[in-house]
């Protein structure tokens, strides 16, 4: 295996896991912004609201996304686990 070929699967690899956690990432963040302009607007300072608004967030992002990032999880794998026997030798 040559660097160049290393250096590839790497970055495919870091790009899957952007790609998979980009979605449940951005959405956490919006929701924390949001929540945290409404509670500095409102001057609620109750820490727990937004950690349940955001585990709320976030499983909704997982069931309305969950398919297409697993598929895409599953899809990389197997290209992955195909192109082993190229990889090293």
């Amino acid at each position: 295996m040559t660097p160049e070929t290393a250096l590839g699967e790497i970055s495919r690899g870091l790009q899957m896991a952007l790609v998979l956690g980009g979605p449940p990432l951005v959405a956490v963040l919006v929701v924390g912004v949001v929540v945290g302009v409404i509670q500095a607007a409102t001057q609620i300072n109750e820490p727990t609201i937004p950690f349940v608004v955001k585990v709320v967030g976030l499983v909704a992002v997982l069931a309305a996304t969950g398919h297409f990032l697993l598929g895409r999880m599953v899809a990389f794998t197997t290209d992955l686990f195909h192109r082993i026997p190229h990889l090293i030798g």
